[in-house]
């Protein structure tokens, strides 16, 4: 199986930290969205990354759809068992992705629009939507009580993400995330190689 990803996409991060911590042989092929070449746009035709090409062909876009046929592949690495600590990741995980979500709606308005067509409230309402969610994090502490999940790699795709494009904006809301990374990269080492860059 491939991964089409950019370095720079968190939901890169994610997926392809997924499949590392899923155990599954999956290689990782840079594309460039803005370029829209075959391979991507033959396989997902919104043209996003990431998409994971399957053995048989077929694709799986959508980072959420391809960490949920990653847990299958995997017999079930990626997420809990039980019904309640399932859902307790998968909430997690849609926390991560809504606050990265918010984010790349804030990169996307300044590096697509000209200056004089930047709409400042717009920035602030994304803004006011990650402070709430990262202070969300701060208040209620992630546990690794249950191990590793796909809670976990979507907030560690979502602090990377973080480090690369808003460097010394959102540490004093979340200083929790120290405290994080250190229990999550003692469980899953290869995460510097993975974050967005």
């Amino acid at each position: 199986m491939k991964i089409l990803y950019s370095p720079a996409s968190p939901y890169s991060a994610k997926v392809r930290m997924a499949a590392r911590q899923a155990g599954l042989p999956v290689e990782s092929e840079i594309v460039k969205t803005d370029d829209e070449p075959a391979l991507l746009i033959g396989n997902n035709p919104l043209g996003k990354i990431p998409v994971l090409l399957r053995d048989d062909g077929s694709a799986v876009f959508d980072s959420r759809a391809i960490m949920q046929f990653l847990d299958r592949a995997s017999g079930g690495k990626l997420y809990p068992t039980d019904a309640e600590a399932r859902t307790q990741a998968e909430v997690l995980e849609a926390l991560a992705d809504g606050i990265t979500d918010c984010l790349l709606a804030h990169v996307y308005e300044r590096r697509f629009r000209p200056e004089e067509k930047i709409h400042q409230p717009w920035l602030d309402k994304q803004w006011s939507k990650v402070t709430r969610g990262l202070a969300h994090l701060e208040a209620n502490p992630v546990s690794f009580e249950n191990g590793l999940t796909g809670g976990h790699v979507a907030v560690a795709a979502l602090a990377g993400y973080l480090g690369l494009r808003f460097a010394g904006q959102w540490e004093q809301i979340w200083p929790g995330h120290r405290a994080f990374l250190s229990s999550y990269e003692t469980l899953f080492p290869a995460y510097p190689e993975f974050k967005s860059q």
